[in-house]
């Protein structure tokens, strides 16, 4: 498995025998002060540090794995751009209301029977946002932890934001109560990894990771996992005493598609002025329209990225990494503004 990860791009490392742990430091490097960035050691193809010495590099790969070959794979996930929705499945007493979604008090009226877990919170605050848990997204790898939790690996863009880890446990910085983040600065244990414990395994469906949905990209920003950010505290109001929201279906409606369209159509026809066509505001504009009508299911997320990329490297060729950057905080922005039906950009 860690020589299949590292061939998929995935820096990967060692961890000790039977453990989620990374294996130990040599002598030398547990005995300095060294900051793990600058260790020696990785020049030398070591695996002091544990993820600061992930590699892609398969030969170094390899040699490690024969001089252990009871070594599990631990993903550092900073550098593979994923970004890992830890689902805890602990037992333990339900915290206050305040701590279940981070941001989003739930009203007192809301029956909370039955809630025990990081899985009921995530399946919370996804009908809250009227999106897909992703515990049943068999669109990308998940994998069943030992202890009875789930790890949902994502794939963020690779010229967008790029989110930190934290604990479900922190009240500061969190998704939601025993749900964690493994993005950068973390790592993950990959699939087939054996420990004391049992099996990580990876359940039906994909086996590699899918793209990050825009609608928890919208939330990590929201609670302050953007590595540039400091922890978000937006405005809201509570969880309502009523039925939680449907699902909608991922689409396109009639509506959505008439108003992205001349969105997207306008920034097109900038290929025709290579200046003083208002551009980024043309295109900006468009993405934050794109957000909105995401997040009432009138347009599939990735549908909305892929054509508003498309238009505006079609108008600005020389510079896909700027467009990527516009249309991917425009898209972030607009999803926290839900477009309906009758409302128009």
């Amino acid at each position: 498995m860690a020589i299949w990860l590292a061939r998929k791009g995935h820096p990967v490392h060692p961890l000790a025998p039977g453990t989620k742990t990374p294996a130990p430091n040599c002598p030398d490097c547990r005995d300095g002060q060294h900051p793990p960035q600058e260790c020696p050691c990785h020049a030398l193809g070591r695996w002091c540090h544990g993820f600061h010495a992930a590699t892609t590099d398969v030969p170094t790969v390899l040699r490690w794995w024969e001089a252990e070959p009871g070594f599990g794979a631990g993903v550092s996930c900073g550098p593979a751009r994923l970004v890992v929705i830890d689902v805890d499945d602990h037992p333990g007493p339900l915290p206050d209301r305040g701590r279940l979604l981070p941001g989003i008090p739930v009203d007192d009226r809301v029956d909370l029977t039955g809630l025990q877990s990081g899985f009921d919170t995530l399946a919370l605050l996804a009908a809250y946002r009227s999106r897909p848990n992703p515990c049943e997204d068999t669109s990308t790898l998940r994998v069943r932890t030992p202890s009875g939790g789930m790890h949902v690996w994502y794939r963020a863009p690779k010229d967008g934001p790029h989110f930190r880890s934290s604990s479900g446990s922190s009240p500061k910085v969190a998704l939601a109560w025993q749900v964690d983040v493994r993005a950068v600065g973390g790592y993950i244990v990959a699939p087939a990894t054996r420990t004391a414990a049992g099996v990580y395994e990876a359940l039906p469906g994909e086996r590699l990771p899918a793209p990050l949905p825009l609608w928890l990209m919208t939330e990590l920003a929201r609670t302050g996992h953007s590595v540039e950010d400091s922890p978000a505290r937006p405005p809201g109001g509570p969880v309502a005493a009523r039925q939680l929201p449907h699902v909608r279906p991922q689409g396109r409606t009639q509506a959505g598609e008439r108003v992205l369209t001349r969105l997207v159509d306008e920034v097109r026809a900038c290929a025709t002025r290579p200046a003083g066509a208002a551009f980024s505001e043309k295109l900006n504009r468009a993405a934050f329209t794109a957000g909105g009508l995401a997040a009432t299911g009138h347009f599939d997320p990735e549908e909305c990225r892929r054509l508003l990329l498309e238009a505006a490297d079609h108008a600005r060729p020389h510079q896909p990494r700027r467009n990527r950057r516009i249309v991917e905080t425009g898209l972030c922005a607009g999803s926290n503004r839900p477009i309906h039906t009758e409302e128009r950009p």
